[in-house]
């Protein structure tokens, strides 16, 4: 639906004596899609990119300066994005899950299990990630692609796998240098 506007638009444009190069129309979809996660989610910051189709629930909040690759946030529980986060396709974020601990049907019962989701500032999270409910990523962590997360995620930790273990840091010195000189990637 959204690529379909964009062409719409961008054939109104060409009606009109100009060109549309093919560039403009991606802003327009970006423009498009972060207008749905705008009106969807429950606060959004100043600037984000959405270069594809993306889901949020009513309970997410966003940072600004923000990037999503193709997101779906999933559940009731709340969801918050810090600034500076970079999100890439097809990853998964979830807040509920199924209660099997109390229900009255095998294998789980029809009520919920809530749990907040946490990612702080400056974090990287690569495609094709599950992020699973109650989890906390802490800020400048980098999760590698592919990899289910679980729980706590030290700041400036290198993690990735299924379940996500950290392999490794990131340069504190380094890091703490670029954040306080505001170099940020800007999409």
């Amino acid at each position: 639906m959204v690529r379909f506007l964009a062409k719409l638009l961008s054939c109104l444009w060409v009606f009109k004596g100009k060109k549309v190069r093919k560039d403009k129309r991606d802003r327009i979809v970006s423009w498009l899609y972060a207008r749905k996660v705008r009106r969807t989610a429950k606060s959004v910051g100043g600037y984000i990119s959405v270069f594809a189709p993306t889901s949020v629930t009513k309970t997410t909040t966003i940072g600004n300066h923000c990037g999503f690759g193709g997101v779906e946030i999933f559940g009731a529980g709340e969801v918050t994005i810090g600034d500076n986060t970079y999100i890439s396709a097809h990853t998964t974020i979830y807040s509920q899950n199924h209660n099997y601990l109390s229900g009255e049907y095998l294998p789980f019962g029809f009520d919920w299990i809530i749990k907040p989701v946490r990612i702080d500032e400056c974090v990287w999270i690569g495609s094709h990630c599950i992020i699973l409910p109650g989890t906390h990523i802490g800020e400048g962590a980098i999760i590698q692609a592919g990899s289910v997360v679980h729980g706590e995620i030290p700041p400036l930790s290198i993690a990735g796998g299924n379940p996500a273990k950290v392999f490794a840091r990131r340069d504190e010195e380094h890091y703490n240098r670029l954040k306080a000189a505001k170099k940020f990637v800007v999409c």
